[in-house]
């Protein structure tokens, strides 16, 4: 194992069904649209040994400095953007990639960190900005838009069957400045003690505050048609997701696009979501509501 793979701080969710869906050949282009740490996509190269076709996006200004140190000397293409805007431009320039991949939502990098303020079992300011130099916040929100707003944000992205009453109780203690504050806030307002054993009742609450954010689902939906163009014919895609609403869109969008059909352009890989197993659970609490779907792209249409 190389030592780009070794220093990793980072243990990569699912790392050995995405290189088995993904199966990397030597010689190959690998594009990384959230490559965090760059745990995924070293062990990738380990592989392929071609660093030079190798692209690595994040829109963390903190996992562009680890890639750029981690890969340092190794001609890969580092991108620090969203992955829509990224995947917008390698489009516009015609590239193409034999392998795809997006592990989507928040890493370790945002949720160990108290200063990056997702988290609601660590005080720190309300922020939940996955790229620091985008103005909007979780403070913006929380504390400047209307109650309907917040509601259908709740409701839309976190599928909280409260939000009125959460909504509600956010408004009445403005201003919340801090995660723990917002935390308690929700708490109150279900009604219910926290215990351990027990899911917060913060979880949906933040959830959805961080969606709404990042618009995440939005750009989810947007890039993924990219993402098929973006594939080279035989080319695979492996998406990973970690809650309902991404995987529905991964879900439907694979299932239109692949099949049985004189227009499909995809094959499915999985027929249903792979999930972690319980060794890598235990290691890797993120890999608890990791799905990941694969496609291949088809290398001859009918017709052509």
């Amino acid at each position: 194992m190389s030592k780009i793979h070794q220093d990793s701080p980072h243990i990569p969710v699912l790392l050995k069904e995405v290189l088995q869906y993904l199966n990397p050949q030597p010689g190959q282009s690998y594009l990384d649209l959230t490559a965090g740490f760059g745990g995924h996509a070293a062990a990738v190269l380990d592989i392929t040994g071609a660093p030079g076709k190798l692209t690595l996006v994040d829109r963390d200004q903190q996992a562009i400095e680890a890639l750029t140190k981690r890969f340092a000397g190794q001609d890969a293409q580092i991108i620090h953007g969203d992955y829509l805007s990224a995947s917008q431009t390698l489009h516009e320039q015609g590239r193409t990639y034999d392998l795809i991949l997006a592990d989507l939502g928040v890493s370790s990098l945002h949720l160990d960190e108290p200063k990056r303020g997702f988290a609601f079992s660590l005080s720190g300011p309300l922020d939940m900005r996955m790229d620091t130099s985008q103005e909007f916040s979780a403070a913006s929100l929380v504390n400047e838009w209307d109650e309907a707003e917040l509601e259908d944000v709740l409701k839309r992205y976190g599928e909280e069957p409260r939000a009125t009453v959460i909504a509600r109780a956010i408004v009445a203690e403005r201003p919340i400045a801090t995660t723990k504050q917002l935390a308690k806030v929700i708490a109150r307002s279900s009604g219910r003690p926290f215990k351990r054993r027990r899911v917060h009742p913060a979880t949906k609450a933040f959830q959805a505050i961080r969606i709404a954010v990042n618009d995440e689902l939005n750009q989810l939906k947007m890039s993924l048609p990219l993402w098929v163009d973006l594939l080279a014919p035989g080319g695979r895609l492996v998406v990973i997701s970690f809650h309902s609403l991404e995987d529905r869109i991964v879900k439907n969008f694979f299932a239109d696009h692949a099949g049985k059909y004189y227009t499909a352009e995809l094959v499915a890989l999985t027929k249903k979501p792979i999930m972690g197993v319980r060794d890598e659970i235990v290691s890797n609490p993120r890999a608890r509501s990791a799905k990941l779907r694969a496609v291949e792209k088809i290398k001859n249409k009918k017709g052509q």
